[in-house]
């Protein structure tokens, strides 16, 4: 009996070390399952798919069986059924090839899966010794799918801001948001994919199957334009597309307007539109107007409670679109101080205007208690401001100079029925935070005044300051285009022109050959040495916004030390100049941080790019906008981020503009050898879309 007993022990515990050397393969689970790339599912969430689907699942052997010497070999059985139009149940088995334990296994179901019905699968796993339990045994789940074999049909297309123009041919316009519903008889559409023309493109969900979408638009340019849509089912399949066209107008004019700009002595300020406005005594009309916009006149606020103007009624509604802006120069930055608000109740419905702040005054929008701040006022300086609440988006926005600052900030303001101020705001006790400076053109508009349109307002067209075409000279200078101040030669400059070379090389081998002329029919040469041109003084104010560009072509493909095309001098050091450095193959732009004795330089920028003694030379450009605090150097009408730096107090140079060399120690060096041509000079910053031709002829660009 104990023999037996023992024996029987024996035969057990053998079965069981053999249970354990080879354990069944687990269940798959049901997140593990996709079909095509779907989760998953069954009953109301069962996917729909345009194809036969490709089904997968992950499968696993026990952790106990998965030993460093074996790779735990495994393949995946997969079933799937349905019922057909006849009410006979159809199944397809598949069994997969053999692969390592945690991977994916794939079955692309065969094609003859009829349409419209719902399609079951389960999963298991079989390490060719045991197999799992079905993936929907337990607390599994049966995964289901549906194929679908018809594309959805067209969608229809409406606007009632933007009708076709069959109904209205153009209709306003441009900051005025539009809604563009689409709709597809289909009913199960679940989103559209659309796409307007120069965008933007996205797509939209229907709230629910066959349900109409209906999207905002808001436009930033005037014209004809079109959009077009697909419409997507559930089963991710597109129907054709659909096109609308409709035309924009012009954005609409501002719903009040204040030039500012009445007769001196005037005690009040006409409205172009809206009511005309009342001034305080400490208001002085016919001050100076910043250069380069339509204005001719300011008004002077003194900072004291007598310094404002108000029509006594509010521009427009806050609490919907709106955007107000002004030119401003403010005449202190240590205080708050504001260019316009409209009263609430005890407080401004909105305020725009500085704010004195640590580490330094900012411009500044605030609405609802949401702010937005940005750029650095400087007192004595003109600047645009914009502040713009987009009722849509719940955003305010700041832009100063046409260029938006800080960061857009969520609000949401109340309607308010109180009056709109220029250059104060409501206070519990009060007005305060009264302006001190100068202020022209406030304008308020009702809807989104588009970023084109803030660049727009913002804009100072720059004015030429010189043209310097180097066609000629006569006694050793070269004339300004415009009866200007002359550039004055060194001895190791002079003036080529494309005539003075009458032989040709090709037919003469005695003849040298030599480049033709930069840009017309002439241009500057000058030795590396000696040769030089200069002003009779500085040409472009360097604290304040300014262009200059070049057209130069060095002499030598390897120059031996660092060569400067331009710079304009301080009393110790060049505010800027504009060089070649061989070693790195670039141009760069070199600025010290101050007009001081032995202050180091600084390269703010540089692009890599010469072709020396050859071609049509390069054209450089330098602008800096002291709107944006950015400098950028610009290669033959382009910039990258690289050669484009932050300059926040750029200082006045008193030194004469110089082509050809700049300051080192107490003299002059760093002479290029070399052809200059085209030296122009413009207060106020280009545009990007101005600088691409700027040195191409000899006409200057006046954008």
């Amino acid at each position: 009996m104990v023999g037996s007993c023992a024996a029987a022990l024996l035969a057990a515990a053998a079965g069981t070390a053999h249970a354990v050397d080879n354990l069944p393969p687990k269940q798959p689970l049901v997140q593990d399952l996709q079909t095509q790339s779907k989760a998953c599912a069954t009953g109301d969430d069962t996917p729909y798919v345009p194809q036969s689907p490709r089904l997968s699942a992950m499968l696993y052997d026990p952790e106990e069986d998965n030993r460093p010497s074996e790779s735990s070999p495994l393949s995946g059985e997969f079933e799937a059924w349905w019922t057909d139009a006849a009410g006979v149940e159809q199944r397809r088995t598949y069994t997969t090839d053999t692969f390592s334990s945690g991977t994916r296994f794939y079955w692309t179901m065969p094609t003859d899966i009829p349409a419209d019905t719902v399609v079951s699968w389960h999963v298991r796993a079989n390490d060719g010794k045991a197999t799992s339990a079905w993936s929907d045994e337990g607390n599994g789940s049966v995964c289901s799918f549906v194929y679908d074999d018809v594309n959805p049909e067209k969608a229809t297309i409406s606007s009632p801001e933007y009708p076709s123009p069959e109904t209205v041919f153009w209709v306003d316009g441009v900051g005025v948001y539009g809604r563009f519903t689409m709709d597809s008889p289909s009913d199960d559409v679940v989103s559209y994919t659309y796409g307007f023309l120069g965008g933007p493109y996205g797509t939209v969900s229907a709230e629910r199957p066959g349900a109409a979408a209906t999207i905002p638009y808001l436009p930033l340019t005037s014209g004809p334009k079109s959009l077009t849509v697909r419409a997507i089912d559930r089963s991710g399949r597109s129907s054709g597309e659909s096109s609308y066209h409709f035309n924009v107008k012009a954005g609409h004019a501002p719903v009040a307007r204040w030039k500012l700009d009445d007769p001196a002595g005037s005690r009040s300020a006409s409205a172009e539109v809206g009511t005309e406005a009342r001034a305080g005594t400490g208001v002085t009309f016919g001050g100076p107007a910043p250069a380069g916009t339509g204005a001719t006149s300011t008004v002077s606020l003194d900072g004291s409670g007598h310094g404002y103007l108000t029509p006594d009624a509010p521009a427009t509604d806050i609490s919907k679109t709106f955007a107000v802006s002004a030119w401003v120069r403010p005449a202190e930055t240590g205080r708050n101080m504001t260019v316009a608000s409209q009263d609430a109740d005890g407080t401004p419905g909105f305020s725009l205007g500085l704010r004195s702040q640590d580490p330094g005054p900012v411009w500044s929008f605030v609405i609802a208690g949401a702010r937005v701040s940005g750029g650095a006022p400087e007192t004595g300086e003109w600047a645009h401001l914009l502040g713009l609440y987009d009722a849509e988006t719940g955003r305010a926005q700041l832009y100063v100079n046409g260029h938006e600052v800080g960061t857009a900030a969520e609000a949401k303001p109340a309607a308010t029925a109180g009056a709109f101020q220029i250059g104060r705001a409501r206070g519990t006790t009060g007005y305060r935070d009264r302006w001190h400076g100068d202020i022209g053109d406030v304008q308020v508009h009702d809807r989104v005044v588009v970023p084109g349109e803030a660049a727009e307002l913002g804009q100072r067209k720059p004015k030429l300051l010189g043209h310097w075409s180097l066609e000629n000279a006569a006694d050793g200078a070269s004339p300004e285009q415009s009866d200007g101040a002359p550039l004055q030669f060194g001895t190791g400059a002079s003036i080529y022109r494309g005539s003075d070379n009458s032989c040709i090389p090709d037919l003469d081998p005695d003849c040298t050959y030599v480049p033709p002329p930069l840009a017309g029919d002439g241009h500057l040469r000058l030795d590396g040495e000696t040769g030089y041109a200069a002003a009779d003084g500085p040409v472009v104010d360097t604290g304040d916004s300014f262009t200059i560009g070049v057209v130069v072509r060095l002499a030598d493909s390897e120059p031996a030390h660092p060569m400067t095309v331009l710079s304009q001098a301080g009393e110790h050091t060049d505010a800027f100049k504009v060089r070649y450095e061989p070693s790195t193959y670039s141009w760069q732009l070199v600025m010290p941080e101050k007009d001081e004795v032995g202050a180091p330089e600084r390269v703010v920028s540089q692009i890599t790019g010469a072709d020396g003694g050859e071609g049509q030379g390069h054209r450089l450009t330098v602008i800096y906008d002291d709107g944006t605090d950015k400098i950028k150097l610009y290669l033959d009408g382009y910039t990258s981020d690289e050669a484009t730096a932050t300059l926040p107090n750029g200082w006045h140079s008193t030194g004469a503009l110089q082509i050809g060399r700049g300051k080192a120690g107490d003299g002059w060096g760093e002479y290029l050898h070399g052809d200059v041509d085209e030296v122009q000079a413009y207060s106020g910053a280009l545009r990007d879309e101005d600088v691409i031709g700027l040195g191409w002829t000899t006409d200057p660009c006046l954008c």
